[in-house]
């Protein structure tokens, strides 16, 4: 203490002085950041973990990387942190080469998201970050002997799907109510997306468009029309952009401009994608399922031919490095993976970076969840609880603190309100309803929320 007036009054504030992982141990402890409450936070290098020691304790506690009581996000050699006024907490991930940070959804890459290099959005071993007042970062990027400042964009990252918080007793009402039928979305509709202010979009496969219902109308709003065929997916940013696949006939995924009301061509592909997600850093991702393989393009990439590898050989297989058949997919804010890889039967998750996949659902997970056939639409819930469309056996399966449960159509395939027959894909609004592309009923379903069962 500075108001100690001895100088040689040290006292330990964590760690052993022997190097370990232990909660009471470190090895190479970097960056600390003390709060208001005296409680220190410790950038655990060489353990890839940052440990939460609260005013007194000597033993900490794992607040982020792969060994935490909630796995949060992988870490290599963190080296930096700090807390912002919610205590949110940013982290320099030194060997990803990358700033993280925390937030109601979870962790996401900052800066630094592109891997190691000396471009502009890249970093090589940053050591140390600090926020101006403005909340823009200065980096020591310090293979690249220099220091990188990156601008806050005051409108920047927000989800444009919903992504709601159930408890674990949540239910739905077992019977639907058809919002659309085979008239306005065609003969076996796929692909649904409910957007943040609850605009409803369907794939109309038969006629070649986009159905739209603007802010919770009962009837279609609008019908976009395009040269594209037989759409198998679809996905909508937060501007009102439009990715449509378009990859079976014409070898591409097109983008409808909300603001012009014009299509541009933004990413080439083999086949149809039979998933589209857009994620947080503006990278667009395919599912190929005639190809057992998930690609990626940075929109921010002037260059067409700049699609890559996301999971999968290309030869289809059930290694964890393999696919067969994948179809919905969902990348999360950490950028992690989630693919519905629908002839293994499974949920693979692909970890940011990785190329070998994580069974977590399946009879093939290393702790048995739930049985799936031919699982084809996947979403995460606010606190990252996973939600399934279960094509095979005709049903929606959600998980939670007490594992996996059907949520809606629990009886077997049929055509009745309660029924579902080969579902292909679902959406929440942002009151927690699930809409359904029942698809050989040739209809969309909606399955209330009931508020009460919490």
């Amino acid at each position: 203490s500075f108001s100690d007036s001895v100088k040689f009054s040290n006292r330990v504030a964590a760690g052993t002085g022997i190097e370990g992982s232990a909660s009471n141990q470190l090895e190479g402890p970097y960056g600390i950041f003390v709060d208001v409450n005296l409680d220190l936070y410790v950038a655990d290098c060489y353990n890839d973990r940052v440990q939460l020691f609260q005013s007194g304790e000597s033993n900490g506690i794992t607040v982020a990387g792969s060994t935490s009581r909630n796995p949060t996000i992988k870490l290599r050699l963190p080296r930096g942190i700090i807390l912002d006024a919610d205590k949110y907490l940013f982290i320099l991930d030194s060997f990803n080469s990358r700033i993280i940070g925390s937030g109601l959804n979870g962790f996401r890459c900052l800066a630094g998201c592109y891997g190691r290099g000396s471009q502009s959005n890249q970093l090589s071993s940053p050591l140390s970050f600090s926020f101006d007042s403005y909340g823009n970062i200065f980096v020591t990027d310090q293979y690249n002997d220099r220091i990188q400042k990156f601008l806050l964009i005051k409108d920047s990252f927000g989800l444009s799907f919903n992504q709601p918080k159930f408890c674990s007793t949540a239910t739905w009402n077992l019977t639907g109510i058809t919002f659309a039928n085979q008239s306005i979305v065609g003969l076996f509709p796929r692909d649904i997306f409910v957007s943040k202010n609850n605009t409803i979009y369907v794939a109309n496969q038969e006629n070649n468009t986009i159905v739209m219902w603007e802010e919770e109308s009962v009837n279609a709003t609008k019908i976009i029309s395009g040269n594209f065929t037989i759409p198998m997916s679809l996905f909508v940013t937060s501007n009102g952009d439009i990715y449509i696949d378009d990859g079976q006939k014409n070898g591409r995924v097109q983008k409808w401009i909300a603001e012009t009301n014009n299509f541009v061509t933004v990413m080439n592909v083999k086949s149809s994608c039979f998933g589209l997600f857009v994620d947080i850093n503006d990278t667009l991702y395919c599912s190929m399922s005639k190809h057992h393989q998930v690609v990626k393009r940075s929109l921010n990439d002037p260059l067409m031919t700049s699609t890559r590898v996301a999971a999968g050989t290309g030869i289809e297989g059930s290694a964890s490095n393999q696919l067969n058949s994948p179809h919905g997919i969902f990348v999360d804010v950490n950028l992690d993976l989630y693919v519905a890889d629908c002839q293994n039967n499974r949920v693979q998750l692909f970890q940011s970076g990785e190329s070998n996949g994580i069974t977590v659902a399946g009879i093939l997970t290393y702790h048995v969840t739930i049985s799936l056939d031919c699982p084809t639409g996947i979403t995460l819930d606010a606190e990252k609880y996973l939600f399934i469309v279960d094509q095979g056996n005709n049903r929606i399966v959600g998980s939670g603190v007490n594992g996996f449960r059907c949520l809606v159509g629990c009886y077997g395939r049929g055509s009745q309100s309660s029924e579902l027959n080969n579902p292909f894909s679902f959406s929440f609004d942002h009151s927690g309803n699930m809409f359904v592309t029942d698809q050989s009923n040739h209809r969309i379903q909606k399955f209330q929320y009931v508020e009460e069962s919490c």
